[in-house]
């Protein structure tokens, strides 16, 4: 396993019903289309079906569809001949091409334009594609799995998407849980990136996390995912300075600051580093204590017990400043 892979580990009955999903339609030649917020392991599950599979001995090559631009996207799926365009002095060979007898996995495949998704449905139907400047029909043997992380079907319905290929693709779908649906999940996940981190350090001990730690994790709302939760708590454990105690710092947002530069936080009175004496302390310190809580509130996504943790609060004095200021808080 590389050092940037995450595993496949989870014990909630939605994730063991998604892996069972996956080894029940794994050895058919069929499409499938993987579908999961940003984070939730669609990669994973793409190997997984391919190893999985008959073809586990081929290649397994992958692309993301949406970190190349339109213009070159055709050329890397199905390559090109020498001369084909501005740059292109000599032949080379496509993706699919290189996964010939493997898989191919195509992440992103919203962003695909028109004329992509027609020469995709024409080879996942007849296994026949022409290089970009040839004429000269090649043929491949590619079972292909795609993924997105948005609703094609809508896209379909937009005609933003051919729904003919939405067709193809959909032989089977397999939509991943957020983790925030695997909450079982999140602590066996911490402990294997955390342990993975301090080996990482050369520290011979995982301590374990504190209390209130496990709490700050457990109920959070991860829009990251498995991603977030792997960046969140590697740097827990970086920071952490005493490797025989419990890891308690967990810190969600890095980009977290006084001095960050955005101009809602530069409008707080915090934040004004030059300024006249107030002249109403009180006014001044009332207007402190809220933007304060505002600012916890929306760090912890409305959880008003985290948000307390955070500020050093019980639960019923920050109920009490949220009651004081009358702030709206997000459910």
């Amino acid at each position: 396993m590389t050092r940037d892979e995450q595993p496949l580990i989870g014990e909630s009955q939605t994730f063991l019903e998604v892996l069972d999903e996956v080894s029940r339609v794994a050895p058919l030649d069929r499409p499938v289309l993987v579908v999961g917020e940003r984070g939730t392991g669609k990669e994973l599950i793409a190997e997984r079906l391919h190893f999985l599979s008959g073809r586990w001995d081929r290649p397994l090559v992958k692309l993301n569809c949406g970190a190349i631009s339109e213009s070159l996207l055709e050329s890397e799926l199905f390559g090109h001949e020498a001369g084909a365009f501005t740059d292109a002095s000599r032949s080379r060979q496509g993706r699919f091409e290189l996964a010939d007898g493997g898989s191919l996995f195509l992440d992103e495949l919203a962003t695909t334009s028109m004329n992509v998704q027609e020469k995709l449905l024409r080879v996942i139907e007849y296994g026949q594609y022409e290089r970009l400047g040839s004429s000269t029909t090649r043929e491949v043997d590619v079972r292909l799995i795609g993924a997105t992380n948005v609703d094609l079907p809508a896209l379909a319905d937009e005609n933003k998407f051919r729904a003919d290929l939405l067709d193809r693709l959909a032989f089977d779908v397999i939509t991943l849980p957020p983790l925030r649906h695997r909450r079982e999940d999140i602590m066996p996940l911490a402990e294997h990136f955390a342990m993975r981190m301090t080996r990482e350090l050369g520290r011979e001990l995982f301590s374990g996390f504190s209390t209130k730690a496990r709490d700050l994790l457990l109920n959070h709302r991860w829009p990251g995912n498995i991603r977030q939760l792997k960046n969140v708590v590697e740097r827990a454990i970086y920071r952490h300075a005493d490797p025989e105690q419990p890891v308690s710092g967990i810190q969600f947002d890095p980009f977290e600051s006084p001095w960050r530069p955005d101009s809602d936080q530069d409008a707080s009175p915090l934040n004004r580093q030059q300024q006249a004496l107030p002249d109403d302390l009180r006014a001044y310190l009332d207007e402190c204590e809220k933007s304060l809580v505002l600012q916890a509130l929306t760090e912890h996504q409305g959880n008003q017990r985290n948000a307390a943790d955070r500020l050093g609060l019980s639960y019923d004095q920050l109920r009490g400043i949220i009651k004081k200021h009358a702030i709206k808080v997000r459910r």
